[in-house]
């Protein structure tokens, strides 16, 4: 299928754009890298008037060393997080995740701004900006504010942006002493995630001093394990720990059920996943 036509906009500065999307309002989207939107227009499942793209707006397409954090812009793509030898030694989540989305091709495409935007529930990029905590910068004509990452995805491809916001720049803190781990269970390598898991802890002989770990694709949105977390803190991960943790992963969970999966075959599947990523730690 085709679009429906639409005005197509490139605006120059992030200024102009703030204020392109504050006038049009929910006539205009957002295009990023368009692996997500360029879908949805040829189905038709979103017929804006305008479509507002970002590629021409410098500065927001690298990566910077901020001492204790990496500053990326919302323009970065997969590829450049797989790549980076910056984010590959100071923030390796962030490449191992990006490295499974998709293919080549979109991986080229793609841009971790448009990825966390577009809150997938079963996103590869939302579970590994969970898992590092990261802060989310929103910029509007109002200003900028900055939002983490636990209160950014609200439900099915809803997030905390307002309707006049456009998402520029993440956060994520180098992980000096911490190890680090992306699994996904996928139908097909290119798929989304049936479940994925990201996972950081600071080991110290196998007793797990911190631990955060983060799920996609079982649920509205990804989300936090909080019980594996609370259960890990400050154990040894023997084999009986570990398989404690994994069973009540789930625990408190609306586990989605689909054409792919059923409830119990994905609840099932995000144990064994949550295993196998804290085994991967070790």
């Amino acid at each position: 299928m085709t679009p429906e036509p639409f005005e197509y906009l490139a605006p120059a500065s992030l200024g102009e754009a703030t204020s392109l999307v504050r006038d049009l309002g929910d006539d205009a989207k957002v295009l990023a890298g368009g692996q997500s939107l360029l879908g949805l227009l040829k189905l038709r499942l979103s017929s804006p008037r305008y479509v507002v793209d970002l590629g021409r707006i410098g500065g927001l397409d690298d990566v910077r060393d901020e001492g204790d954090a990496l500053a990326i812009g919302a323009m970065v793509t997969y590829a450049q997080l797989v790549t980076s030898a910056l984010v590959r030694a100071k923030c390796p989540l962030l490449s191992q995740a990006a490295a499974v989305i998709g293919d080549v091709q979109v991986r080229n495409r793609g841009t971790i701004g448009g990825a966390l935007a577009h809150a997938d529930p079963a996103s590869d990029m939302c579970a590994a900006v969970l898992a590092l905590d990261g802060r989310l910068k929103l910029v509007s004509v109002r200003g900028e504010r900055w939002v983490d990452a636990s209160s950014f995805f609200v439900s099915v491809y809803t997030s905390a942006l307002e309707r006049d916001e456009i998402l520029t720049e993440i956060r994520v803190p180098v992980l000096t002493g911490w190890t680090c781990a992306y699994l996904k269970a996928a139908r097909r390598p290119s798929d989304f995630a049936l479940v994925g898991v990201a996972v950081r802890a600071q080991l110290r002989d196998r007793t797990c001093a911190d631990l955060a770990m983060a799920i996609t694709g079982v649920a509205d949105r990804a989300l936090r394990a909080r019980s594996v977390e609370q259960t890990l803190r400050g154990a040894r991960l023997d084999a009986e720990r570990i398989r404690e943790a994994a069973a009540g992963a789930m625990d408190g969970v609306d586990v989605t059920g689909d054409i792919h999966a059923s409830t119990e075959y994905r609840t099932q599947l995000a144990r064994v996943y949550v295993a196998r990523a804290i085994d991967a730690l070790l």
